[in-house]
């Protein structure tokens, strides 16, 4: 039993102390939460704190005028002093930021798709990882075993790769994990204990290994944020399971970080979230990775487009798959690049052997091209880069293939028309007609010479930084570390509000993991686990530095 009290964090914390004939139902303070909201639009179904009274379009009356609010506090109310207040667990500390903001942080990433996968999601997990590590914070990553890649891994800057032993289904490109919510406990456990974990980033709603993460987590006490990379609809049934599952993990999350304004409603709308909660932090790219040649190469006479996704249906590929024949009809000077890999290659090859008279030594099929170098000596090679995705948050291709000087045609779906400025990009419907004629404007654009690459990095350049995003991301887990520890039957009672049948599954699934992780604490106590001692990165780049030999 003290080892089942050790492993609920909160346990016998209860609500008010003005109220304590409802401190133990599942349901006390719902009055609270919703009195916090002026109108039931804005009212989501597992509220996380209260939000400050904004001024509506909708005209909504406030609950205090600007000037009342303006007064409390400001000037003492005459009368006897009021008895000191008890601050609810719902309240944060006011010397807990003083606390957490004065220290490097303690961080792990988890999801199932990294490398040696190649990605955005990938990238911009390690790249992330790289820029938190500049600021003197220790960041690991967990992920599945990559046959035969399993166990630890180190990368540069001090990066910790936890490849624990769970293996991803069929088909493999997928490199999914059988949903599952106790399959990585001990090795969670273990690792979050080990490395002294503060702050746990799951990453992709649609990985499993992260939403299993984030529950463990909790169970222990870590704090947890989520950033979703992709938009989902609400339509059919694997919508709706996901959508569900998302649901029911971000019920008891500190912070959820989306890649753009479009993701942020598509989450909130998907998740039931309080959108105070959300932030919006958008990828970045390493602009010197991506220098454009200086000067910049002469038009050549036979322009080069470049598609670089995964060939997967959602990418757009059956698009493509309809344009390519007649734009290299209409323009007999056009050669085309397709880089990645996915189940709709079997497609291209079947296009490129039914139109073969006029897409032989046009149209090349590149497979998998893997980050870094890879990528940049392809971007080098063209001038226009083509997107067309029919659903994409953010689209961090478009921000590469921009920086390295191409011109990009894309279509106008999700996130994408927040990504690029004016002059950069040529917009086109999801459709195979008005995607050739946008191919064919960007065609005409870039032979009249109106489109400068240098101009184009020089002002990515300085939008979009990694440095910046690991700051933004950075704010955001200080945010969560303030986010006060919530009683057990709180944390059920966001649990059981996810629905009818699955809130009470969710806090089954909770009651287990509790359970589970009290018997590997009596079996095997955390005073046993050896902790990590922290990593040096100003002391690893001396040891990694060549020794000058005197001579």
């Amino acid at each position: 039993m003290k080892a089942l009290m050790r492993a609920i964090p909160g346990a016998g914390v209860t609500g008010s102390r003005d109220e304590p004939e409802k401190r133990n139902s599942p349901v006390a303070g719902l009055g609270t939460w919703a009195r916090h909201f002026t109108s039931s639009a804005d009212v989501p179904t597992c509220p996380r704190r209260p939000q400050r009274p904004i001024t509506k379009r909708s005209g909504h009356e406030l609950p205090y005028s600007t000037q009342q609010l303006g007064q409390m506090g400001s000037h003492p109310r005459p009368g006897p002093s009021p008895a000191p207040a008890v601050r609810r667990w719902d309240q944060p500390s006011p010397t807990r930021r003083k606390r957490t903001r004065d220290r490097p942080l303690n961080i792990a990433m988890i999801c199932d798709y990294f490398f040696p996968k190649v990605g955005g999601v990938e990238s911009h997990i390690y790249s992330l990882a790289e820029a938190l590590a500049q600021l003197d914070h220790k960041v690991i990553i967990i992920t599945h075993a990559y046959p035969p890649r399993s166990g630890i891994r180190y990368l540069p800057y001090g990066l910790k790769v936890y490849h624990i032993p769970v293996q991803p289904l069929p088909p493999t490109h997928v490199h999914a994990t059988l949903p599952g919510f106790f399959t990585a406990l001990p090795y969670i456990r273990n690792i979050l204990i080990r490395e002294q974990i503060d702050v746990l980033h799951a990453h992709a709603s649609l990985s499993a290994e992260g939403m299993e993460g984030i529950f463990h987590a909790r169970t222990l006490g870590v704090k947890a944020v989520f950033t979703d990379h992709s938009l989902f609809g609400l339509g059919n049934m694997a919508e709706i399971w996901g959508n569900k599952m998302l649901k029911g993990c971000l019920s008891d999350v500190e912070a959820v970080i989306c890649v753009s304004h479009t993701g942020k409603e598509n989450t909130v709308l998907r998740g039931a979230l309080n959108p105070s909660i959300v932030h919006v932090i958008p990828n970045a790219v390493v602009a010197s990775h991506f220098k454009p040649a200086e000067p910049p190469a002469p038009v050549p006479e036979t322009l080069t487009i470049v598609c670089l996704n995964r060939l997967v249906y959602r990418k757009g590929i059956d698009l493509l798959i309809a344009a390519l024949p007649r734009v290299c009809s209409m323009h007999p000077d056009v050669r085309v690049l397709i880089g990645g890999d996915g189940p709709k290659i079997v497609e291209l090859d079947q296009m490129l052997d039914k139109h073969q008279a006029l897409l032989r030594d046009r149209v090349e099929l590149l497979g998998a091209v893997r980050n870094g170098k890879d990528v940049r000596d392809l971007l080098s090679r063209a001038q226009i880069f083509l997107n067309p995705s029919l659903t994409e948050a953010f689209g961090i291709g478009i921000l590469e293939a921009a920086c390295a000087g191409l011109f990009v045609v894309s279509t106008r779906v999700g996130g994408v028309p927040e990504v690029l400025p004016p002059g950069l990009v040529e917009f086109s419907e999801p459709d195979v007609e008005d995607l050739i004629r946008a191919i064919s404007r960007a065609i005409h654009h870039v032979r009249s010479g109106k489109h400068d690459p240098l101009a184009a990095h020089a002002q990515l350049r300085e939008i979009y930084s990694w440095p910046d995003v690991a700051e933004r991301t950075e704010k955001v887990y200080y945010d969560a570390l303030e986010v006060p520890e919530v009683p057990v039957v709180e944390r059920l009672r966001r649990y059981y509000g996810t629905g009818l049948i699955f809130g009470k599954m969710l806090c089954i699934i909770i009651c287990v993991d509790y359970i589970l992780l009290a018997f590997l604490d009596f079996f095997f106590p955390r005073e046993d686990i050896d902790l990590v001692p922290k990593f040096e990165l100003s002391r690893w780049q001396d040891v990694s530095r060549p020794m000058e030999c005197s001579t």
